[in-house]
């Protein structure tokens, strides 16, 4: 690669999933009403904290869907959803006749309204739906349709098919609701709704953005076609992350916007790696952002990858270059790769990722959060002491 320019080498096979309709752009959020809702129907909204009450959305688009004759419910999400969040939520609003499902918040609250659609047809707990730790029941996939708002540019759950749900503690989870159907059937992306995104908040979704799309680009089942969406939404990540955290400068909030929701099109399709590995059993068991996860190991997980990579000199190491050319704007690999991790220890200190020991993790519990976790589709499987190492980087 030189300069960013990628040579694609096209595999045998390879898959790749459905997205959202996508309807993207400053100011778009004014077309929610016509888009999505009917007159004569009813509505679910769900929503998280007080912004997007406070800066006037949530009123003018309430006042719109009286105004046309749409019946409607409010459900509010704080934190990460839990399995009894939901259920709650199919407890309150089943047979009330839901007609349509909005989600409109960050990535928490896109993954508990995406639950909630999922299960308000079955009328049923969701805890045996989950991967891993339910009855491993069967969803069917019927689902209430659902529409996708996001507030911030982190998870990229606007366009995935999964929900994650946790629940925190010692004997904790974080776990997913998933199924081809569940992807949202319209993802509605304005930047300005981002606006109004605390720095804190808006730093560590930008650093789960750009994490996401770097582990899938590197990922061992990473195609073409993620590539090719990745790579450009890497640079635009790189090209605007400060000014987007740091400023209201719409255009760095929509290069940030865009490129979280190609991190959920890119990982739907190649997966991710340790740093999400990590990220899915630190937050089992702490109650701890996930983006503030991603954001305060990514750098460290990065040089520990690029190390073991250098050591055994797999090919997997040229496409951690090709991302850091897009910082020197040359091919040459050793800059290209200390560039690359100079950039993500500049971005963990100035953005003040928040280090792991501020949420309660102290050095006894590094063995066994280290033993649980995964590489996932990382390009090198690091291991348990390597893992280890990572988290007391950070502590």
């Amino acid at each position: 690669m030189s300069g960013g320019q990628v040579t694609v080498v096209i595999p045998q096979t390879f898959n790749f999933a459905r997205t959202p309709a996508i309807y993207f752009g400053a100011g778009v959020f004014s077309t929610l009403p016509k888009l999505v809702f009917r007159p004569g129907k009813t509505a679910l909204i769900v929503t998280g904290g007080s912004s997007l009450k406070s800066a006037g959305r949530l009123d003018n688009l309430l006042s719109s869907l009286r105004k046309d004759g749409i019946k409607y419910y409010i459900f509010q999400i704080t934190g990460e959803p839990s399995p009894e969040m939901v259920d709650a939520a199919v407890s309150l609003f089943g047979g009330r006749g839901i007609d349509s499902v909005v989600g409109i918040g960050g990535g928490s609250v896109i993954d508990g309204a995406k639950a909630i659609s999922a299960m308000l047809p079955l009328g049923e707990g969701v805890f045996n739906y989950l991967e891993g730790v339910g009855a491993k029941a069967a969803h069917s996939g019927i689902k209430i349709p659902f529409t996708a708002v996001p507030t911030t540019s982190g998870t990229g759950s606007e366009a995935t098919k999964n929900a994650v749900l946790s629940r925190v503690g010692a004997d904790g989870f974080k776990k997913s609701l998933r199924h081809d159907n569940f992807v949202p059937d319209i993802a509605l992306i304005d930047p300005e709704l981002t606006l109004s995104c605390p720095p804190d908040v808006a730093a560590a979704c930008a650093m789960d953005a750009f994490t996401q799309l770097m582990e899938s680009y590197v990922s061992v089942s990473a195609s073409p076609m993620t590539d090719s969406l990745a790579i450009g939404a890497l640079r635009l990540v790189i090209e605007n992350l400060e000014a987007a955290v740091n400023t209201k400068d719409i255009k760095a909030k929509s290069a940030m916007s865009y490129a979280a929701a190609i991190s959920g099109i890119t990982l739907a399709n190649a997966g991710l790696g340790v740093v999400h590995g990590l990220a899915s059993t630190v937050g089992a068991c702490f109650d701890i952002p996930h983006g503030v996860i991603c954001g305060t190991m990514v750098g460290t997980a990065t040089r520990a990858n690029i190390a073991a990579l250098r050591a055994t000199g797999p090919a997997a190491l040229q496409k951690y270059a090709d991302i850091g050319s897009l910082i020197t704007g040359d091919a040459a690999v050793d800059p290209a790769l200390d560039a690359l991790m100079e950039k993500l220890s500049h971005w963990t200190e100035t953005l003040k990722m928040r280090r792991l020991g501020e949420f309660g993790i102290k050095q006894y519990h590094l063995e066994k959060l280290a033993a649980a976790a995964s590489n996932k589709e990382s390009p090198i499987r690091l291991s348990k002491d390597e893992i280890k190492s990572i988290l007391s980087e950070r502590l």
